[in-house]
């Protein structure tokens, strides 16, 4: 029985998709990225910038997926960008560009390939 018990949970967490095994271990909004590293985590920024990037460290995927980042301002979507994630160790980030009109409360969404969300990170822009 136990044998039979143990089976079954090795099965079905051997059938669990990729991205349940993935995880975000850094996810900053940055006025930029050097060498694949973010330069500084903005909360409160002015809108002045014209840019701001979106970094995430995601681990443990796998196999080769996907994130999407989904930059809000208020409810509204304004931008979705799907990124690549190539190993299980991966950085990757996406960019913003900003009108002087877009003061307000942002916020970004990682969702995994699935449409999963994995995290979120709030920011102001004055």
């Amino acid at each position: 029985m136990k044998k039979v018990f143990l089976l079954t949970l090795l099965f079905s967490l051997a059938c669990l998709p990729a991205a349940a095994q993935m995880s975000v271990t850094d996810a900053v909004v940055t006025t930029a990225v050097v060498d694949r590293m973010p330069v500084d985590s903005v909360q409160t920024f002015p809108v002045s910038a014209e840019r701001l990037y979106f970094f995430t460290h995601i681990v443990g995927a796998p196999e080769e997926t996907s994130v999407t980042h989904v930059w809000y301002l208020g409810e509204k979507e304004m931008a979705r960008i799907s990124l690549p994630v190539r190993s299980a160790n991966w950085r990757t980030w996406s960019s913003k560009t900003l009108l002087p009109e877009w003061k307000g409360e942002w916020r970004v969404e990682v969702l995994d390939a699935e449409g999963n969300p994995l995290t979120e990170v709030n920011f102001s822009l004055f």
